[in-house]
C-alpha cells in the first residue's frame, strides 16, 4: 500500500518564445470562415488541457477555431516541472507534481496517445545491506511505526498494528469517494455548468463538508491510526493536518493504487497536448490586461518576461484581439487588469507556501538525525505526523508542528558527473527554508560554526559552511502549490461573464495534476458547446452537423 505522491514538477525550458503548431486537414476545408479566437492564459494542466479538448471538441464539431495559449514561465508545465541534478540534463528530477494513478483517465490516455514511456516513481529501496526500511512515522522525536516494503506481509503488519478495521474501512471510504467522483467525466453530468451543483449531485457534498478528522472519527477509525498513517499522507500531498483538511482530499491522499510517472518528467503530457492543439503558444508572456469592447471582443495585453538590458528599462506591452478567454490559472496569481470586471470575481483564497529543496550528497540519512540508536538504519522515505495530542496553531509555519517539516524522501542513487562516485539524492518538503543546520542534523555532520543566510547558496552549489564533497548540489524552489484544503461546499464560477471562463475553481475541491487537466475539458466543452449554439441560431451552417465520436448530438449545459 503505498501513501505517497512524492511531489516534484515538470519543467520545459523552451529557448523559443512562439511555437506555431500544425493541424488536421480539415481545418484547411473551412477557411472561408473567420475562426473563433480563443487565449489561454496559464500553460499548466489546465491550460494545455483546455487547448487539447478545445481542438478535439471543436474538429468533432467542424468548428474552426485560432488558440493562443500565454504563460509567464519560459516552459509548459506550470507546477509540474523538472530540474537537473548537478545541472546534468542526464538526471532530470519532477520539482513538482510528481505522479499520476491509474483513475487519472485524461493523464493515461494522453500518454498512450503521445506514446511516452511510464515507470514506477522514484522510491528508493536499500542496496547497502543495511536493510533500511522503505518508509517511516516521524513524529519529530521518534518513528512510531516503519514499514519495511510493500509486499503482503507488511500490509498485514498494518492491519495487525492499527487494527484490520481501521485499515479495510479507510480503504472502503476513499475507494467511495473515487467511485463517485469518476463520474464526473461522462454523460449525462460532462460537461458540467457548476461545480458546486455536480459535487452535491454526485454525493460527495457532504465529505466536503467535513473535516478528514472529522470523516475518520465518525467512521471509528482509530485515533492512532487516523494521526500516524492518514495524517502523515495529508502532510506529504498537501502539507495540511487532519483536523483542517477537507475529508475528500485527506481520502484522495490515499487513491494510489497504480501510481506512475513519465519517463523524464510528466511535464511532456502537457507539452505534448499544448504543441498538438494550440496555434501559437507565447511563453515568457505574461497577460497583464484584458478589456472588453463594445462588440464583444477581447482586447490581450501582454509583457514580456524576459530580463530588461537595465532596472530602467520597462517591458514593452503588446495586444492582440479575441472572442473568448479562458483563464487557466488561480486569478489571485495572474496580477491582470479587467476592463471592465466580469460579473464574477474569484474569491481569493490562501495558498500554502511549501518549500522544496532537492540536494544530493554521499552521506546517508543519519540514525543521530532522528534520536534512533548509532548504526540503525533510517527509513529512507520519513513522512511526518503530530506527536499525540499535540495542536498546532493556525498559520503556514506552523502546520509542521514537532517535526518542523513534512518529508524527507530518499529519490535514488545519482552519479556525480565530477567524480565519477555515486551519491544520494533528496528531497524535502518543508514549510520554511531548510538551512545548513538541518542539513547536518539529518546528515550526521558536524553543525555549522556561523549563521545562515536567507538562501546560503555558493557558486560551486553547496551551502553555507558545509563541505562541498558532503552537500554536492542543492536546488530550492517555493511554490505557492495548492489552496488550503478546508471544508467548503461552494466553488468558483465556470464562466465569470459572457466570453471568459475560469478553470481554477476545481483547486478548491481537489487539486492534481489530473483534477486541473479535467477542469480544463470540462471548460472546453462548455465552450464548444455555446459555439455550437450560437451556430444552429443564427442559421450559419458548417460543413456537417455536430456528431460526438458515438454520433449523438453535442448539447449545451449552461
Amino acid at each position: 500500500m503505498r501513501l505517497l505522491r512524492t511531489a516534484s514538477t515538470f519543467g520545459l525550458l523552451c529557448s523559443l518564445h512562439l511555437v506555431r503548431a500544425s493541424f488536421p486537414s480539415s481545418h484547411e476545408t473551412q477557411l472561408q470562415i473567420q475562426p473563433h479566437r480563443i487565449a489561454i492564459i496559464g500553460a499548466g494542466a489546465a491550460g494545455t488541457s483546455t487547448s487539447y479538448h478545445l481542438r478535439k471538441f471543436a474538429n468533432q464539431a467542424h468548428i474552426p477555431l485560432n488558440i493562443t495559449i500565454f504563460d509567464r514561465n519560459p516552459y509548459i508545465g506550470g507546477r509540474s516541472t523538472t530540474v537537473n541534478a548537478y545541472g546534468d540534463e542526464s538526471q532530470p528530477v519532477e520539482l513538482g507534481a510528481s505522479i499520476y494513478v491509474a483513475v487519472n483517465k485524461i493523464l493515461v490516455d494522453a500518454i498512450d496517445e503521445f506514446n511516452l514511456s511510464s515507470s514506477e516513481p522514484d522510491m528508493m529501496v536499500a542496496t547497502d545491506g543495511s536493510n533500511a526500511p522503505a518508509l517511516g512515522f516521524f513524529d519529530g522525536t521518534q518513528f512510531v511505526y516503519t514499514i519495511q516494503g510493500d509486499s503482503w506481509w507488511d500490509i498485514a503488519k498494518l492491519g495487525w498494528h492499527y487494527g484490520l478495521y481501521s485499515v479495510y474501512r479507510t480503504q472502503a471510504l476513499m475507494k467511495e469517494m473515487v467511485s463517485k467522483f469518476v463520474r464526473l467525466y461522462d454523460e449525462p453530468l460532462f460537461p458540467w455548468g457548476s461545480l458546486t451543483e455536480v459535487v452535491y449531485e454526485i454525493g460527495l457534498s457532504e465529505m466536503m463538508a467535513k473535516t478528514g478528522e472529522e470523516l475518520l472519527r465518525e467512521n471509528r477509525i482509530s485515533e492512532k491510526f487516523a494521526r500516524e498513517f492518514v495524517q502523515s499522507a495529508t502532510r506529504v500531498n498537501y502539507a495540511q493536518n487532519l483536523r483542517t483538511i477537507h475529508a475528500i482530499e485527506a481520502m484522495v491522499c490515499l487513491a494510489t493504487d497504480g501510481a506512475m510517472s513519465v519517463d523524464g518528467g510528466n511535464w511532456q503530457v502537457f507539452a505534448n497536448m499544448a504543441k498538438s492543439s494550440a496555434d501559437f503558444i507565447h511563453l515568457s508572456k505574461a497577460v497583464s490586461s484584458i478589456e472588453k469592447a463594445k462588440d464583444g471582443k477581447f482586447m490581450i495585453g501582454t509583457k514580456s518576461q524576459e530580463c530588461c538590458e537595465s532596472e530602467a528599462d520597462s517591458p514593452s506591452v503588446m495586444t492582440e484581439v479575441f472572442d473568448s478567454v479562458v483563464l487557466a490559472s488561480p486569478h489571485q496569481h495572474a496580477s491582470l487588469h479587467f476592463s471592465p470586471d466580469p460579473q464574477f470575481i474569484p474569491e481569493k483564497v490562501p495558498y500554502v507556501d511549501l518549500h522544496v529543496t532537492l540536494f544530493t550528497s554521499p552521506c546517508p540519512l543519519a540514525a543521530s538525525g532522528f534520536n534512533l540508536p548509532s548504526g540503525q538504519p533510517v527509513p529512507l522515505t520519513v513522512l511526518t505526523t503530530l506527536p499525540e495530542g499535540e495542536i498546532p496553531v493556525a498559520g503556514n509555519k506552523s502546520q509542521a508542528g514537532s517535526p518542523g517539516f513534512y518529508s524527507i524522501s530518499t529519490l535514488r542513487q545519482v552519479q556525480n558527473p565530477e567524480t565519477g562516485k555515486s551519491e544520494y539524492l533528496y528531497k524535502i518538503f518543508s514549510p520554511t527554508v531548510i538551512d545548513a543546520k538541518f542539513l547536518a542534523q539529518i546528515l550526521g555532520l558536524p553543525q555549522p560554526s556561523q549563521e545562515d543566510q536567507p538562501f546560503p547558496i555558493y557558486p560551486g552549489g553547496t551551502i553555507w559552511d558545509l563541505p562541498k564533497d558532503q552537500v554536492t548540489w542543492i536546488h530550492r524552489k517555493l511554490w505557492q502549490s495548492y489552496p488550503y484544503g478546508f471544508p467548503r461546499t461552494r466553488f468558483e464560477k465556470l464562466r465569470l461573464d459572457d466570453g471568459i471562463w475560469y478553470t481554477a475553481g476545481m483547486e478548491g475541491f481537489i487539486s492534481t495534476m489530473e483534477t486541473s487537466a479535467l477542469s480544463g475539458a470540462n471548460v472546453a466543452r462548455l465552450l464548444v458547446d455555446e459555439l455550437i449554439r450560437r451556430r444552429d441560431e443564427d442559421g450559419t451552417h458548417f460543413a456537417s452537423y455536430v456528431m460526438n465520436d458515438e454520433q449523438k448530438p453535442l448539447r449545451s449545459k449552461l
